[in-house]
């Protein structure tokens, strides 16, 4: 299932202004490329709240910023070969915050990066390569 798209506080804007002007709630869904439930809510909400932004949500705060997250971004993609508690400890190292090797593979998997192994293949001998450079002329 393909992650949800949240709408900005301009879109949010945009949308009660359009259905201040008439506009049904499945148009602005369609032009804003959400569920049409989303601004039906958002209509139901605003009279009440006045406000378009998104209120605060409770949970547990995370360990690391956005800034710490793009780091361990780039450790990963820098380092393709390095493991998620190689890039705690750097992560550790530059910026003093202590986090798990789980919360790593977290931050991982929320950019797409999955451990992946090289596949190793029969190696080539060099008949192999005569019939290969045969065969391309």
């Amino acid at each position: 299932m393909p992650p949800r798209r949240k709408l900005s506080d301009l879109d949010r804007g945009r949308a009660i202004g359009w259905l201040q002007d008439g506009v049904a709630a499945r148009q602005v869904a369609e032009r804003l490329a959400v569920a049409p439930s989303v601004i039906i809510r958002l209509k139901q909400r605003f009279p009440a709240t006045e406000k378009v932004q998104e209120r605060q949500r409770s949970g547990r705060p995370r360990v690391t910023t956005q800034r710490e997250d793009r780091f361990i971004q780039r450790q990963a993609m820098q380092q393709r070969m390095a493991t998620a508690n190689n890039i705690r400890q750097r992560l550790q190292a530059t910026t003093n915050t202590v986090v798990g090797g789980q919360t790593i593979r977290n931050r991982l998997h929320n950019f797409g990066l999955r451990a992946r192994r090289p596949v190793r293949g029969t190696t080539l001998t060099a008949n192999h390569r005569a019939a290969r450079r045969a065969w391309c002329t």
